[in-house]
């Protein structure tokens, strides 16, 4: 792991900005991650920055998020900065997400800053990306590209034609996987599963794929939509993406 400072909210009291175990990581030319708090935070960073120069291993603080810090919380937070190349890196989630579309920008825009996800994002044609720091993969028949996915990846399907979503379901239920989440509405979605029955998978098994996804109460724009999913794949419970939206 490259030399960095991992700042951690260990303990809360009182009103906060963020929770315990929120993190961030603080770089000598960049930041990953957000503890919150305006002053709090740039504080925290300009002491992990001299923990940089002068090679302190850890701190530990505890911080009232009042007067001091021009703050009106009234709460405190514990902070500890430890140096990253010191720990073992965190566990992060593959997320794939197949389509850059309208939805598929709207979820990167929602997923990309999140520590917790590694995302590839795939799509036919290089023209279809936005400029982004993910890994992107370009194929001409994305379903072959599943097999290389982790097993344990989190799959969003969110492509500009039906046949290449159906060969997507078809490929990630012939793959192991952790979740995965199908764009469409309830009408596609029946007929994708008697097509994927029809391939030869199990009720069981196709009931695996969530369709649609998102949370209907937010409605249908793409950025609801990629709050929806978002909310669900972040939740403490980590459950699969189960919220419907058409």
């Amino acid at each position: 792991m490259t030399n960095c400072i991992r700042i951690t909210i260990t303990k809360t009291a009182g009103s906060v900005p963020r929770e315990a175990g929120t993190q961030m990581l603080v770089h000598a030319d960049r930041i990953e991650g957000t503890i919150g708090g305006g002053t709090l935070e740039w504080e925290a960073m300009a002491e992990a920055r001299k923990m940089l120069v002068d090679g302190r291993e850890a701190l530990t603080r505890t911080i009232p998020l009042g007067p001091a810090l021009g703050q009106c919380c009234g709460g405190s937070v514990t902070l500890i900065w430890e140096r990253a190349d010191m720990l073992t890196a965190s566990p992060v989630r593959p997320l794939w997400i197949y389509g850059a579309g309208h939805v598929g920008r709207a979820i990167m825009h929602v997923m990309a800053p999140l520590p917790d996800f590694e995302i590839t994002w795939v799509d036919t044609h290089t023209d279809r990306f936005p400029e982004t720091e993910v890994t992107t993969l370009v194929a001409t028949d994305p379903a072959q590209i599943v097999k290389h996915a982790p097993t344990d990846a989190d799959h969003l399907i969110l492509t500009y034609s039906h046949e290449i979503d159906l060969a997507l379901c078809h490929a990630i239920l012939s793959h192991d996987f952790h979740t995965a989440g199908l764009i469409g509405s309830a009408t596609k979605w029946a007929r994708f599963r008697k097509r994927l029955a029809a391939l030869g998978h199990t009720s069981e098994q196709i009931a695996r794929i969530a369709c649609p996804i998102g949370d209907p109460l937010l409605g249908k724009h793409p950025t609801a939509i990629a709050l929806g999913v978002a909310t669900a794949m972040i939740s403490p419970q980590n459950r699969a993406i189960k919220d419907h939206a058409g």
